[in-house]
């Protein structure tokens, strides 16, 4: 350090402010990267690393990027979890200048991304901040992208658990937590550590800040001076200092890492979990609702019923998928709405087509907020406001009270369009350094500099006109050079004639040249005039973003209503496209469905089977569904709980007639898998999903159930679904509503002992020795599951398959010796088996045992 340059120097007082971060350092036309970072950068950026003072024996290690193209390079490095510092230059160098002026501008982290190219435009990009002791957490999440802020707090036993269930509901990109938890959390970290390695917790990168953060009077103080309020009770947060803490610290970090106030985040709403339908990961993966199981988007609930025309609506429907509703009135205002856009079929293709065409407000918005709109950001946001006269002129008719508000609630903003209307060219240039932003016409000194810059050959050839016709000298030019700037040049032979008031500038062989005030004064204004042009645009441009930011509630709410309007009219299209119908909801407990399907599957091609479901909690308050594997069972349950979370985000359903009582959670645990990282067997992790369901379940819970226990040993299993049956049944506070699909014949069993439990089965035909899976569901338990004819489809061999029906013969025939095994394997000694080494109970083997029983006093025996 000590033989540092200047600007070495430099990089490290900077670099020393932001550790963590991977820091980008402007030089020239270049962003670059020195000692470990630039190691790190040339590795994950696949670029060349160099070395800076090779020639002095002490290379540094350096690599760069340019400063034009650097958004993709740092998209990709914040992808994978890493936090990136933008340092710029603040002035341009000048002679004399030894070192320029240099800052942080901004610092880019998985979680506060707002460019184009990090942003998924159809979801939230959530950065969540955690705090608390374990018995008393509290999460937050905010979306600097589009300004959404929510909190919320835990406590007792369960608070650790319900806290990383909301996490991996939100699924935040980043996950901000005091290091007082470091020992709770954990964070993974990678093999290789340092001082830039990304630690990662549920699936997220995580940051851990110092504890004063998190403390509660700062936090509190931040959050009223920031929504401009005397006391936060209007947001709900009365007495809810875990949640304030954990806000305040979220809020703290977005100011420090945008260098900016981000005045759209106005407002923050605590929430309660239980004003939400609950659907825990696992139930949220087996349902595919917003992901499949492979981990693509194709084949998800949400692509299947996404008709959305804007990204504001898009990323409302994921909120609804994950978060239903069970305010009932709430869900009645939606279905009213579609009901009269899926009736209104004229009304509904207008305001969709309106939709079409409007930009992404939230983030146009969030955008402006920041500081880094752009002039065409601001065009798009004008051209988006337009369509507001339209939609409300579309809108008029409406009757449904939600349609009515929303239409009502929609403010034109007439100033705002006229505003940027009047100072925005129509087609401006992106970067503003590129000059043409501001309209002709709105700024009298900007186009007196313009018509300079434009009319300087005609002006210079007007004065060479004037000056030869005044001195008489008709070989006398006008020009220009980048040395002299303008000059008047006059040969030798005519300097006789020169007027008094010229000024020698240079002296040539054969001519001299002159300059007057007057030319010295228009030098002064061309030349000054293009960087002047740039430094007030530069300043009107952002005196309107700034004007624009002041209103940001205003457009907030438009925003919003855009959304809402998007979504509900997207539900009516898909009602009216796939022929769903309308749902009847009622807080009671039967759920009724006639001819349901299931959303996904019916979309595939082939045509789909539907199915009835009739359940409720008392005389049928457990359906036990058997059947053979292909038959269907699955989908079945899939379909019942899709429905539900269908009906309750206020959307049609597919069936011919539903009426669904609101549930407050649906658990499903359905499908194989393991989680080998966590030392978890397939089994396991069914136990733990399925203890979760036992413990948590209510009697307003609606419970789907395939194939549990079947990863054990036969009676292991069988033993274990039969009292996990028993127990949703018969439990008082855990008598869900259940669907389970099972093999084990012997469940069916229960209908007999039980009064809430129904059979039915998965219909099949075996015509001429074959079978059809017929895929209804009848009443009724199924005599045998049919697997070895779902082997022989698979392509087993023929052996095989002949062999397998054989044994199970002899099983269902009941034919096993005294030691449990079938009699069949003792009928094939052409195996080249010896069976007589397996020996019976009254084997010579066994003597000792015989002799046992002999001595026995039989008549003393009770």
């Amino acid at each position: 350090m000590d033989n540092a340059t200047p600007m070495l120097k430099q990089y490290h007082e900077i670099k020393r402010q932001y550790p963590g971060t991977i820091l980008f350092f402007r030089l020239g036309d270049f962003y670059e990267m020195f000692y470990e970072d630039a190691v790190l950068g040339a590795r994950e950026l696949e670029i060349t690393l160099t070395a800076r003072n090779k020639e002095r024996g002490n290379p540094i290690p350096m690599c760069g990027v340019p400063y034009h193209a650097a958004t993709s390079y740092i998209a990709k490095l914040v992808r994978k979890g890493y936090r990136v510092a933008i340092c710029d230059q603040l002035e341009q160098p000048g002679k004399g200048t030894k070192l320029v002026k240099r800052e942080v501008v901004r610092v880019i982290t998985p979680g506060t991304a707002i460019d184009a190219q990090l942003l998924d435009g159809k979801e939230n990009c959530y950065l969540a901040s955690v705090c608390g002791n374990g018995s008393a957490m509290a999460v937050a999440f905010v979306d600097i992208s589009t300004g959404e802020f929510l909190a919320t707090e835990f406590s007792g036993e369960q608070a650790w658990g319900k806290l990383l269930q909301e996490i991996e509901r939100f699924a935040p990109k980043e996950i901000l937590y005091p290091k007082a938890l470091e020992a709770l959390i954990s964070p993974s970290k990678p093999k290789e550590t340092s001082d830039i390695s990304v630690g990662v917790f549920a699936g997220a990168p995580a940051t851990g800040l110092d504890d004063w953060n998190f403390d509660y009077e700062r936090s509190n103080s931040l959050l009223l001076s920031s929504f401009k309020v005397a006391s936060l009770d209007g947001f709900g947060l009365a007495g809810k200092k875990a949640a304030i803490a954990s806000a305040g610290a979220v809020l703290a970090y977005v100011r420090e890492t945008q260098k900016e106030a981000a005045a759209h985040i106005s407002g923050i709403n605590y929430y309660e979990p239980t004003n939400y339908l609950i659907l825990d990961s696992a139930t949220v993966r087996n349902l595919e609702l917003v992901e499949s199981i492979d981990g693509s988007r194709r084949n998800t609930l949400l692509a299947t019923i996404d008709q959305t025309e804007t990204g504001m609506g898009a990323r409302l429907l994921r909120q609804w998928l994950l978060r239903p509703s069970v305010n009932i009135g709430e869900l009645n205002a939606r279905l009213d709405a579609v009901t009269e856009a899926k009736q209104s079929t004229i009304m509904r293709d207008k305001v969709r087509r309106e939709l079409s065409s409007v930009q992404d407000l939230e983030r146009l918005l969030g955008r402006v907020s920041l500081g880094i709109a752009n002039p065409r950001d601001l065009n798009s946001l004008k051209s988006s406001i337009a369509t507001i006269p339209a939609i409300k002129q579309h809108l008029s008719e409406a009757d449904s009270s939600l349609l009515a508000v929303l239409r009502d609630d929609l403010e034109e903003l007439a100033d705002i369009r006229e505003m940027i209307e009047a100072a925005i060219a129509d087609e401006p240039a992106v970067n503003l350094a590129d000059g043409g932003v501001i309209r002709e016409g709105f700024n009298k000194e900007l186009d007196e500099l313009r018509a300079i810059r434009k009319n300087a050959q005609g002006y210079i050839a007007a004065v060479e006109s004037r000056e030869r016709e005044r001195t008489g000298i008709s070989s006398l030019k006008v020009k220009f050079n980048n040395v002299f700037g303008y000059f008047i040049e006059i040969s030798k032979a005519n300097l006789k004639n020169v007027p008094s008031d010229y000024e020698r500038k240079q002296t040539l062989v054969g001519a001299e040249r002159f300059t007057t005030p007057e030319l010295k004064e228009y030098e002064s204004k061309v030349l000054g005039a293009e960087e002047q042009i740039i430094e007030i645009e530069q300043q009107l441009f952002q005196t309107l973003r700034r004007a624009i930011a002041e209103q940001t509630q205003r457009v907030q709410r438009v925003a919003q209503i855009f959304a809402m309007l998007d979504l509900l009219f997207s539900m009516a299209e898909i009602a009216a496209k796939y022929r769903y119908c309308r749902p009847t909801l009622h807080q009671g407990e039967e759920i009724m469905l006639k001819a349901s399907r299931h959303p996904v599957v019916e979309q595939q091609g082939e045509p789909f089977i539907p199915n009835d479901l009739y359940i409720n909690n008392t005389t049928h308050r457990l359906l036990i569904i058997t059947g053979p594997n292909m038959g269907g069972k699955s989908v079945y349950l899939r379909q019942i709980a899709l429905v539900s979370i269908l009906a309750q985000i206020g959307s049609f359903v597919p069936s011919d007639e539903a009426k669904i009582a609101i549930v407050d959670r649906i658990f499903t645990r359905v499908g194989a898998s393991d989680n080998l990282a966590r030392g978890r067997s397939t089994f396991m992790v069914e136990m733990i999903e399925t203890a979760n369901i036992l413990n948590t379940a209510t009697a307003r819970s609606l419970v789907l159930l395939d194939e549990i226990g079947r990863g054990t040993a036969t009676f292991d299993g069988l033993s274990i679904a039969w009292a996990i049956a028993e127990y949703l049944h018969d439990n008082p506070s855990h008598a869900a509503k259940t669907v389970f699909a099972t093999h084990y014949h012997e469940m069916t069993e229960l209908a007999k002992l039980l009064p809430g439990v129904r059979n039915y089965q998965m219909a099949v035909k075996e015509p001429a020795s074959q079978i059809v899976f017929l895929r209804k569901l009848v009443e009724g338990a199924a005599s045998k599951s049919y697997g070895i004819e779902v082997a022989r489809l698979a392509g087993l061999p023929q052996p095989v398959i002949e062999r397998a029906k054989e044994i199970l013969a002899n099983l269902e025939a009941n034919e096993l010796d005294l030691t449990g095994k079938p009699k069949l394997a003792r009928h094939l000694p052409s195996r080249g088996v010896d069976w007589k080494q397996q020996p019976s109970l009254f084997d010579a083997v066994n003597s000792s045992v015989l002799d046992e029983l002999r001595s026995l006093p039989v008549e003393l025996l009770s």
